[in-house]
């Protein structure tokens, strides 16, 4: 039995794959776009209803100058590497919220919100890019299904250990040690290193629409001052340390300009 369940997890593994333009890996895909999509779309349009969505004001027309500036980069730098009609699924919309939450987030299939309270911190429309891009990443190598699909795979090995284990007196003390080391791990490691990879692309899509990469880490050391230090410890965490994200950002910051130089920019957007 428990050779049976190890082998079927290990074919749905492998048969259950996508590649990632942006590294050439391949990402687990348990549940398809087609499938993943149309939820999104759904859980945005409702959360817009239930929501205040700023419209006509300078800062909402900001967001969607700058979303649709990287939505652009994004589609130059895929088809440049031959990944044509790779967003033709993806329905682009950029939504500024009242809300004094610092946050901004990228759903499946190119649904974006900004918060008002995070634009502060961003301070510029240059700041806006850099979380722009970064949240648009995210969509673009489909990290949420990723997630979605780890998740998949823990709950599906938990539940094979149960079956395995069901008679033994030893089953609470495996469920118990199961869910720690997963998450901590396994989990934990698998979202930094998706924000690590967010931070990457999301560079390099803000330089290739015209924004200075250099301003990335201004934009974390902002964050960084405006979290008074009550991050948990980086291994206990969903994202890298801010010190962390800002040495990172500043390492990509001059390979990011060399690829928006492929694209002909040669030179930067004022910061405003």
């Amino acid at each position: 039995m428990k050779k049976l369940i190890l082998s079927i997890g290990v074919a749905l593994v492998i048969v259950a794959c996508a590649t990632n333009p942006f590294t050439g890996k391949k990402t687990m895909a348990f549940v398809s776009n087609d499938q993943l999509f149309p939820s999104a779309f759904a859980q945005y349009d409702q959360f817009l209803s239930e929501n205040n969505v700023v419209t006509g004001t300078s800062e909402s027309e900001m967001i969607t100058r700058v979303g649709q500036r990287i939505a652009v980069a994004a589609e130059r730098w895929l088809n440049a590497n031959g990944y044509q009609g790779y967003l033709e699924d993806y329905k682009w919309e950029y939504n500024l919220v009242d809300d004094k939450t610092v946050n901004a987030w990228c759903m499946p299939g190119g649904k974006i919100v900004f918060y008002t309270g995070i634009l502060p911190i961003a301070a510029n429309e240059t700041g806006v890019a850099a979380i722009m891009g970064h949240e648009v990443a995210h969509a673009l190598a489909n990290h949420g299904q990723q997630r979605m699909s780890a998740a998949y795979l823990q709950q599906g090995i938990a539940v094979a250990g149960n079956i395995a284990l069901q008679n033994d007196k030893n089953l609470g003390i495996y469920n118990q040690a199961y869910g720690i080391v997963t998450t901590v791990g396994g989990m934990l490691p698998f979202s930094r290193a998706h924000e690590t990879e967010a931070d990457k692309i999301g560079l390099y899509l803000m330089g290739i629409a015209g924004y200075n990469p250099d301003e990335a880490a201004e934009l974390w050391k902002r964050m960084k001052a405006n979290s008074n230090g009550q991050a948990p410890p980086e291994f206990l965490s969903t994202h890298p340390s801010n010190d962390s994200r800002i040495a990172n950002l500043k390492a990509l910051a001059p390979k990011a300009k060399a690829e928006a130089k492929k694209f002909g920019v040669t030179s930067f957007r004022p910061i405003n």
